[in-house]
């Protein structure tokens, strides 16, 4: 029996992005079908919290579109953070707001942020053909600048870009060397407004996948199965725990719907595995 941890999700700033991320529906530039929006409302955010909570998630993350943290931004989400704790739901609070300074990630930690969750995505080497607007290495820095500031990091990648699996090797390499405690994987969900048309990744491919990160990132406290796992992984979505991943976001995602929470909560029960409780189960 396995424990697998549940992390649910809350898109608190949606669309209107700057960045030109060839695999992201929320950036400006493709002008994409999604529904859009500047700020969702705290109470809205807290009624998503809960939920949240009775899905049985330990962890509760806040989205932003856009490259980074501005003051704006950055107020907002710690605003969100703050009602969030006086809620004493005993969820970790994530946060995942794009590139930010030491000094930004102090201040979200102050309100009440545990962990803070930024992707890589790929290689160094792979990255520039997938977005031009800003670089890897900003990326990576955020990343460090989480671990200075005593945040949990969460760090991880996005499979069917056209990645070599070379790419997916350097990926694991420098994230084994961040060692983040949650590795996020995510698989390209297409959308016809963006220029990546479609994801040519088997559903063979995408599960060694699972079991080359869960082998390459050995200290990782939880290999997460998140965007487009329902697309990927379909009727086998419960096998990803057979190849090393211990974990799934629950409920919807960015732009994209999830499957029922409900149904996703049976089906890991009836696998035979346990739903964790706390984040260090």
């Amino acid at each position: 029996m396995s424990k697998i941890y549940l992390c649910a999700i809350s898109n608190i700033q949606s669309g209107a992005c700057g960045e030109d991320c060839s695999y992201c529906a929320q950036s400006a530039k493709y002008q994409a079908d999604i529904e859009k929006y500047t700020k969702k409302e705290i109470s809205t955010i807290l009624e998503e919290a809960k939920r949240a909570k009775e899905n049985k998630a330990i962890g509760f993350c806040l989205v932003s579109s856009g490259k980074g943290l501005n003051p704006k931004r950055l107020d907002f989400v710690c605003r969100a953070a703050s009602e969030i704790k006086k809620l004493k739901l005993d969820l970790k609070i994530i946060a995942c707001n794009g590139i930010a300074s030491k000094e930004d990630l102090l201040e979200l930690k102050k309100s009440g942020v545990d962990n803070y969750n930024h992707n890589l995505e790929t290689s160094k080497e792979f990255y520039p053909k997938i977005c031009t607007t800003h670089s890897w290495e900003e990326r990576l820095k955020t990343c460090l600048n989480v671990k200075e500031a005593g945040l949990g990091l969460v760090c991880g990648g996005i499979f069917g870009l056209g990645e070599s699996i070379y790419d997916r090797i350097s990926l694991f390499k420098t994230l084994s060397s961040l060692e983040p405690m949650n590795v996020p994987l995510n698989f390209y969900h297409p959308n016809p407004a963006l220029p990546l048309k479609t994801n040519p990744l088997s559903q063979d491919e995408a599960f060694e996948i699972i079991k080359l990160a869960k082998k390459m990132i050995p200290k990782a406290h939880k290999i997460m199965i998140a965007g487009g796992r329902e697309l990927m992984f379909n009727t086998k979505a419960m096998d990803i725990f057979k190849y090393g991943a211990n974990a799934i976001v629950i409920g919807d995602y960015l732009t994209t719907k999830g499957a029922s929470a409900k149904q996703d909560i049976a089906n890991i029960l009836d696998a035979g595995h346990e739903i964790a409780q706390t984040c260090d189960s």
